[in-house]
């Protein structure tokens, strides 16, 4: 049983909702919890060894994000990721991630390139050994390593607040059968792109990445039946 350690100090409660609720939300971006899926108030309970208050908590503050949605006589339930939500979603990655590969190119450090570098090499290495949750995290951190190197705060700030649906839109994606390959194909093309100081190369790559993410998704959600 996975428990939630306390803190003997003031802030013990506002901490204690914090951990629960950053705790479920990884745990629904990550794919442990589906579309359609309850929350049981008391099974969450029992697992993070928690009183059911902070765990009742977060699930509104999870609401409030669009990762669950209350339904009456039936509780908090896990919401899925629409058509329309995907269209959108990347039809504004493509842009605002094309540009920050292109200003990657422009203002990358040494120190992050070899940290895009890494991501790379241990993305190549997940993908071998079919481990799609750490092929996930470095897959992400390919990604995060670029926006930082972007150096711009408002992109930064712009696509933290896609965070949720891109984590999820993820999970579909790179779990459905060659997609993993063909996207560490495409981050190896970007990550060339940016160590020979290409800016416009960079974001064609990255814009075509986002684009083939977004088809991929699209033909998962159809063969599942999703809306």
């Amino acid at each position: 049983m996975l428990r939630i350690e306390y803190e003997d100090n003031e802030s013990f409660q506002h901490s204690l909702r914090g951990k629960v609720f950053f705790h479920i939300q990884n745990d629904i971006l990550n794919g442990k919890y589906k579309p359609g899926d309850s929350l049981i108030e008391t099974r969450l309970s029992e697992e993070l060894g928690v009183s059911r208050t902070p765990i009742r908590e977060a699930i509104r503050q999870l609401e409030l994000e669009g990762l669950v949605q209350a339904i009456p006589n039936k509780g908090a339930i896990v919401t899925g990721i629409s058509a329309k939500d995907i269209e959108d979603i990347y039809t504004i990655r493509m842009m605002i991630e094309g540009l920050a590969a292109k200003w990657a190119a422009e203002n990358i450090t040494g120190e992050e390139l070899e940290e895009l570098k890494e991501a790379v090499e241990l993305e190549e290495f997940y993908t071998v050994k079919n481990d799609t949750q750490h092929l996930l995290k470095f897959d992400s951190r390919f990604h995060e390593i670029i926006f930082k190197a972007s150096k711009s705060k408002p992109l930064l700030f712009m696509l933290s607040t896609f965070h949720n649906y891109i984590q999820r839109a993820r999970v579909t994606s790179l779990g459905s059968p060659g997609r993993a390959q063909r996207a560490l194909d495409e981050h190896k093309a970007i990550l060339k792109a940016i160590m020979d100081g290409d800016p416009e190369n960079a974001e064609r790559l990255t814009t075509e990445h986002i684009k083939n993410a977004s088809k991929n998704l699209i033909e998962q959600n159809k063969k599942t039946g999703c809306e």
